[in-house]
């Protein structure tokens, strides 16, 4: 583990997490307070100094007004990195489903341990399958209406169709 520049860390531009708003701030916040903590959980970089595990946690240090970091340097395939990322943070923050959609695999996410949304078109015929027989575990789907009509609709397609459904309004 080394102790360097916070400048030398490069925080990694596909990094697919991201802590918002008042998350971010208490983060900022934990470190001012505790930075004792910071050894503990050093920055997780490769050879070229790109951040592997620790983006959010960089930013709140250099908020945090922080000169230099602890990090740790790994030496590993491509490959390794990308698993690492997802896998280091499958427990943490918000994800850019975005970023994940356009730069990674669902099959890897999902077989790292990230739970990948389910988007319907409501207002198109669902042609769902009844997987309950195969699935041990409970899985929700989160569906977004646009109004209370379609919100019934596609509440009643569900219902015909055998699923356990719930509504929430915000």
């Amino acid at each position: 583990m080394d102790y360097i520049a916070i400048t030398k860390v490069r925080p990694n531009s596909d990094n697919p997490r991201y802590i918002k708003d008042e998350k971010f701030k208490k983060l900022v916040q934990s470190i001012k307070e505790f930075p004792e903590m910071m050894p503990v959980r050093p920055i997780v970089v490769n050879k070229e100094m790109v951040v592997l595990g620790g983006n959010m946690r960089l930013k709140a240090m250099q908020e945090a007004g922080l000169e230099k970091v602890w990090v740790e340097v790994v030496d590993w395939s491509e490959e390794k990195q990308r698993e690492f990322i997802i896998k280091d943070n499958v427990g943490f923050g918000e994800w850019d489903w975005d970023e994940l959609a356009n730069t990674w695999e669902a099959e890897e996410l999902n077989e790292w341990g990230l739970d990948l949304p389910v988007m319907l078109d409501a207002d198109k015929d669902l042609e769902l399958k009844d997987l309950s027989s195969t699935i041990d575990n409970l899985y929700r789907i989160e569906v977004i209406c646009k109004d209370e009509e379609h919100q019934e609709n596609t509440y009643n397609k569900l219902i015909e169709q055998g699923y356990e459904c719930r509504l929430l309004t915000l």
